[in-house]
């Protein structure tokens, strides 16, 4: 997959996307500092959200458009009226792919439906996402399969059954380019949800390159999804928790999207490669292995024993699983107590 002038497929780091989405608050100003803030804790990638409170429900009152979880952060809230308040207005979308082209972040968004995808079209964004709650919104799907651009999409609430349904749909349209993103759509989730294996299966299943969308708090949860080989992970990106918002509750703020980043990176380098015995930068320890000394003065041909022969630091003397074929036989020198013994020295 290309991303912007990075080749994924050829990184060992994960990619690092912030989800800015609707911690705006109504500000474009405010959206602008966002970017200007992911940029200088070094994301590799911002995000945003296309759509209208229009073109993702109907602007009605009764109970089936009314948020009905009181676990959610947005119990009682008018679909209608969270999605008014959560939009990026559609004319603030020039000014932020300038800022982001400005400040050298590669930006896209996740369009939630068709008329999202030719208005994005004009921006020439590197990559699309497609959202949990999209994934079996196929018309939208192939209107995305047909720009020929890569996708991330996220696979939250999706069954095995309904995830071999879209990557047969995706192959079938010989769209090879996306990413199978593990995501638990709960708001925020929880860390004993997230079930990291399954990310690993779809890597098995599908034959396909994964990541992580991550809603929990804190950065454990991506930092496990890099170890497990994650190539992208998203999360969620806010100027200040305290300052509310419609994802503010389950996004990390500037100094902790910094950590996030380091943590992922440090976790992906720690995977490295099958490699027995010290790398470069242990063998200086080599020295504080055990080997043979003499542990008290020795003449030559005089028997070596348990007596005057130790196992002790440092390694320079003969291996420890010599000892047995050293003792009882004789000195072929006289010997001091500190020297390293060697076969030389052996009769």
């Amino acid at each position: 997959m290309r991303f912007g002038n990075s080749d994924q497929g050829s990184l060992d780091l994960p990619l690092i996307i912030a989800e800015l989405s609707g911690n705006h608050n109504g500000s474009i100003d405010r959206m602008l500092r966002m970017v200007d803030e992911a940029a200088t804790v070094g994301v590799d990638a911002i995000k945003i959200q296309t759509y209208t409170a229009d073109t993702i429900t109907l602007n009605i009152s009764t109970e089936d458009f009314v948020i009905q979880d009181s676990n959610s952060p947005w119990f009682g809230r008018r679909l209608y009226e969270l999605y008014q308040e959560a939009h990026t207005p559609w004319e603030w979308h020039e000014a932020i792919f300038n800022r982001a082209r400005e400040v050298g972040v590669p930006c896209f968004s996740t369009p939630f439906d068709e008329t999202a995808v030719e208005f994005l079209e004009q921006f020439n964004p590197p990559v699309y996402k497609i959202s949990s709650f999209e994934n079996t919104h196929y018309p939208l799907i192939k209107k995305l399969v047909d720009t020929g651009r890569p996708l991330l999409i996220s696979t939250g609430l999706a069954t095995k059954s309904e995830l071999v349904e879209l990557v047969g749909f995706l192959r079938k349209y010989s769209c090879e380019d996306f990413v199978l993103l593990k995501c638990t759509s709960a708001y925020p989730a929880h860390a004993a949800d997230c079930n990291l294996q399954t990310m690993v299966d779809m890597q098995d299943s599908f034959n396909c390159e994964v990541g992580l969308s991550d809603h929990t708090l804190g950065v454990g949860i991506s930092v496990a999804a890099a170890a497990l080989g994650a190539v992208v992970i998203e999360k969620h990106f806010t100027l200040d928790r305290q300052d509310g918002g419609p994802d503010a509750s389950f996004s990390l703020e500037p100094h902790e999207f910094r950590l996030l980043i380091d943590e992922v990176r440090r976790a992906s380098h720690g995977i490295g490669k099958v490699k027995y015995g010290p790398t470069e930068a242990e063998l200086p320890s080599m020295r504080f292995r055990r080997s043979i000394y003499v542990s008290e003065d020795v003449k030559k041909g005089e028997k070596f024993s348990t007596k005057n022969l130790a196992i002790v630091r440092p390694s320079y003397g003969l291996p420890p699983i010599e000892y047995s074929r050293v003792v009882g036989r004789r000195a072929q020198k006289d010997l001091k107590r500190g020297d390293r013994l060697n076969w030389s020295d052996v009769m």
